[in-house]
């Protein structure tokens, strides 16, 4: 009877140790469906990054998602009812601690001189800011014209002055850039010799070999760095190339949608029942624009105008001690400690405008403005590796396949569909596009599938424009002296990843 008792328990224990086995996660050093190794070259060489930690990228903070109402949160008789509430939920993604700065951009502008000054100086010429945003006709303003960019007394103050579009082209700079750093670091390829390109004369060559594209890395099967970039070598002895199961490339910066942009902007958290405090009227607590604390009692929360004529308050006494924009690390970060996402400039975010677009809206990261993008095939090897066309940036060059540009999607009344014909008057035919005119809106005549959203409230804009939900529009191929930018990017995989480091 005790032996049977012991057999009994012997099995009981080697039960649960199968179980415990079973429902323990892999150990990393092998697969726990079939047993062969990682890593090794032996057996079938397949690789698997060991103790993969989230990284937050440079300048940005981690903006955990969740559920919030989106749109206005107040009555007023003139407002633009183009932004119904409606409740959503934000997946976890990342936000620019500051809007991007004037240094950040000559950075941009810098890199793009040395790479193609010579070979495509047009190039460099789109890259950069419209400097005449500052002109008025019944303002002097021209110092701003000739310094506000240049000056290192405004190296921390927003770049302004660029449109829709040459925020996207820095985005995917900004992509490139960190990601060919992160190469760098990992040892798996050299830093370019900038000097080198001194000697190159055709452009094409120059975008071919020494301008880094991360989708050309890795979509190209045969893709080689410029002669003296050679990788490190992989377990069979070739020229290593990661992917994106290395964990060494970030995900793309991009311009941040608007409901994340708005979600980011209010900085809701919840509390301890795990409830958040919704109808807040401005990135801060409160509804007042001052700082109700004893320490800073009275002082502004924003850059932005009080009333007619005040910009900055009185001399001696200024309240947001600001006449144009400030350094963008100014004023009181929200809380989830991104500053200024309240006046000092508005910012561009990534949606195409609609006054209807909370009618119609994905419950779960809602967006309008998809067009996606299918890779150009220039040939095939002989190995069947697709090689794709590049453009002039040394990116892979892309199209929008038939049904794929989506922007119109569920557009509202069906009149907003119709293409008119009119006598133009305001020079809107130079754009040398198709204007979609809805008659039955007689105040906005001019939305296009290129006019995007733009948030957040300026140094020259009143009290109502600080609240989050408010939104406005401009062309994405103009600029103004008040509209600037700050980058996101998605999370790969779940914020808890970034609380266990």
């Amino acid at each position: 009877m005790k032996l049977i008792t012991i057999a009994k328990l012997a099995s009981i224990s080697l039960a649960i140790t199968l179980i415990a086995c079973v429902n323990q996660p892999s150990n990393g050093v092998s697969s726990r469906t079939t047993g062969w190794k990682y890593n090794d070259k032996t057996e079938a060489g397949f690789t698997v990054k060991r103790g993969y930690v989230s990284q937050t990228p440079s300048g940005m903070v981690a903006i955990e998602g969740g559920s919030f109402t989106i749109g206005e949160k107040g009555e007023y008789i003139t407002a633009p009812r183009d932004n119904k509430p409606r409740k959503i939920t934000v997946s976890s993604f990342y936000m620019d601690e500051y809007e991007i700065r004037n240094i950040d951009w000559r950075e941009y502008t810098n890199w793009m001189k040395a790479v193609f000054g010579k070979t495509a100086p047009r190039l460099v010429q789109k890259s950069q800011p419209d400097f005449t945003v500052w002109r008025e006709e019944l303002a002097y303003n021209e110092p701003y014209l000739e310094n506000y960019f240049t000056h290192p007394a405004y190296d921390q103050y927003p770049v302004v002055g660029v449109t829709w579009e040459q925020a996207m082209d820095y985005c995917q700079w900004r992509t490139d850039r960190v990601n060919e750093m992160a190469l760098i670091r990992a040892g798996i390829i050299k830093a370019p010799d900038f000097s080198k390109l001194q000697t190159q004369t055709n452009q094409d060559s120059i975008a071919n070999s020494f301008v880094f594209n991360t989708q050309k890395y890795l979509k190209q099967a045969s893709y080689q760095p410029a002669a003296g970039r050679m990788p490190k070598k992989d377990l069979y002895g070739k020229n290593r190339k990661v992917d994106m199961s290395d964990g060494i490339l970030f995900s793309d910066f991009r311009l941040p949608t608007e409901a994340e942009w708005e979600f980011a902007a209010y900085g809701l958290t919840s509390g301890r029942n795990g409830m958040i405090k919704e109808g807040k009227i401005y990135p801060w607590s409160g509804s007042q624009v001052r700082n109700p604390s004893k320490k800073q009692m009275g002082q502004m929360m924003a850059n932005f105008v009080r009333g007619r004529g005040d910009m900055m308050g009185q001399s001696g006494s200024l309240n947001d001690r600001a006449t144009i924009t400030n350094a963008v690390n100014s004023y009181y970060p929200n809380d989830f400690g991104l500053y200024n996402m309240a006046g000092n400039v508005n910012e561009w975010v990534l949606d195409v405008y609609r006054s209807t677009s909370f009618d119609e809206m994905a419950e779960y990261n809602s967006f309008r403005g998809n067009v996606y993008l299918t890779p150009i095939v220039a040939s095939v090897d002989a190995l069947g590796n697709k090689i794709y066309k590049v453009d002039s940036l040394g990116r892979i060059a892309t199209e929008v396949a038939k049904g794929d540009d989506v922007r119109n999607f569920k557009d509202g009344d069906a009149t907003s569909q119709i293409d008119f014909t009119f006598n133009d008057t305001t020079g809107m035919a130079n754009l040398k596009r198709n204007v979609k005119i809805d008659p039955t809106d007689i105040l906005r005549p001019s939305v296009t599938d290129m006019t995007r959203v733009y948030k957040g409230g300026s140094w020259k804009d009143r009290a109502y424009w600080l609240n989050p939900s408010t939104r406005r529009f401009l062309d994405q191929n103009k600029s103004s002296n008040d509209i600037g930018f700050r980058c996101a990017m998605s999370m790969i995989g779940n914020v808890d990843q970034l609380r266990r480091k």
